[in-house]
């Protein structure tokens, strides 16, 4: 019948101190949850039942998009109690592998060992070795090291708190197994709850065989408890994310300070430097080079362009051989051509620059068309919003704005044109010829400066 995976995610998370439900607090900008379900599709499984409670309507409206099983647990009454609300909906003769909402860094290979293991008729769970065991389950052997049974934290004895190998909470059963072990389950323990692990000792009663799994690595097992847990997990998941950058050739000038949170593809020696943040998807073309402290956010790189240090991209397209930056602002809908170039404390948006075109200092340039080879200069402005609507600027090919203008929009300027420093344009300005608008320069002799004051210096 196939593989059923249970994701157990009903839980407050009290020690997030947060609004979110635990399994929203974002790693690597995406929820645990998502992590966690996206794991689990890569198993190709019949059917994902995500079993949630806590936080439902916050739950569902950040996550109902995903193609899973929505099963309610109204009240928290453990492990157990959890995997039930599920089990009823897993046809007979399915195998079902348990997962959990804040475990959000185990690899689809661990997994895919997890349920090889149990095959049609074992029970096969995930165990650890930890140095310090605190906090988790134990693994309880017999004299042959054959798993008799799992006893909880609060429930050890003064001998098997020095178990040092514990349960993950990742197991993989026959769905008619587990769901008559789920039948007997008993709350008869400190905390009143039924575990899941009671399974484990029912199972060696029952004489199905138990095999326990080692996790490739300690980091895939660990689960979010707190603020501190998130943010080790985020660093573990950023230099997974990093290496598998470098496997595919891109160069990180370091890997310890690079932050993915989206997707990124990448051409032939792309070169990023530090503290770069990827939000979103995000492409770029061959030879790309990124400079320390960008933040690209949805956009496309091509081939050979630089993107300089301090520089935002966001919701934008960057064509061949262009140079950004650095303190630059790509707002959204901003296209550039080839070869363009923005430079140092620019900001665009909604705009259309062509090949060749440079807007290099200082200057705010939104809702405009620009041809190829226009050269616009330090401090010009589009004013392109009159308190209620926004105006379209358009400025022909070949065409050269001065220094310190104001371009009034709605307003074009042709082909070739050339609008001299300081100017406020306000009307068409007409191909191949200087437009400027400024005030008669007076000097008047004779004139002084007018002076404060000063008490006793009469």
């Amino acid at each position: 019948m196939g593989l059923h995976i249970v994701v157990l995610a009903a839980g407050k998370g009290k020690r997030m101190h947060s609004a979110l439900p635990k399994v929203l607090q974002p790693l690597g900008d995406r929820p645990l949850l998502k992590h966690v379900v996206e794991a689990a599709q890569t198993l190709a499984p019949e059917a994902i039942h995500v079993v949630y409670g806590h936080g439902a309507e916050q739950v569902q409206s950040a996550l109902g998009y995903l193609e899973v099983n929505w099963a309610f647990q109204e009240k928290q009454l453990g492990t157990g109690h959890a995997v039930d609300q599920a089990i009823g909906d897993v046809p007979a003769g399915a195998q079902v592998l348990v997962l959990y909402g804040d475990v959000p860094l185990i690899r689809a290979g661990t997994l895919s060992h997890l349920v090889d293991a149990a095959g049609d008729d074992a029970l096969a769970l995930l165990t650890v070795v930890l140095d310090d065991p605190t906090g988790y389950g134990r693994i309880k052997r017999d004299d042959d090291n054959r798993v008799v049974g799992i006893v909880e934290e609060k429930d050890t004895s003064a001998d098997e708190r020095y178990i040092r190998e514990v349960n993950t909470g990742l197991i993989c059963a026959q769905a008619d197994h587990l769901r008559d072990w789920l039948s007997r389950l008993t709350n008869e323990n400190t905390q009143g709850e039924y575990y899941l692990t009671d399974c484990i000792a029912m199972a060696a009663g029952d004489g199905v065989s138990i095999i326990a799994g080692q996790a490739g690595s300690i980091e895939e097992t660990q689960g979010i408890n707190d603020k501190r847990d998130l943010a080790v997990a985020e660093r573990l998941l950023q230099r997974r994310q990093a290496d598998a950058l470098m496997a595919q050739g891109l160069t990180l000038r370091d890997p310890e300070r690079f932050d993915l949170r989206g997707s990124l593809r990448i051409g032939r020696d792309c070169i990023v430097d530090v503290n770069a943040v990827i939000e979103g998807e995000v492409v770029l073309g061959d030879g790309v080079s990124i400079g320390p402290n960008c933040v690209l956010r949805n956009c496309v790189i091509g081939d050979h362009s630089q993107v300089l240090s301090h520089t935002v991209v966001e919701h934008a397209e960057i064509g061949m051989r262009c140079q950004v930056g650095p303190f630059a602002r790509l707002r959204p809908d901003t296209r550039l051509g080839d070869r363009a170039k923005i430079g140092n404390f620019v900001e665009t948006k909604k705009i259309t620059l062509g090949k060749g075109s440079k807007i290099n200092h200082l200057s705010y340039v939104g809702d405009a068309s620009i041809g190829d080879n226009v050269n616009i200069g330090a401090g010009v402005i589009t004013c392109n919003y009159d308190g209620a609507n926004k105006h379209q600027t358009t400025i022909g090919d070949d065409a050269f704005i001065g220094s310190n203008c104001q371009l009034v929009a709605p307003v074009a300027i042709g082909k070739g044109a050339t609008i001299g420093a300081g100017s406020t344009v306000t009307r068409s300005a007409p191909a191949q010829a200087l437009t400027l608008t400024r005030a008669k320069q007076v000097t008047i002799d004779g004139w002084k400066r007018p002076r404060k004051h000063m008490p006793g210096h009469d």
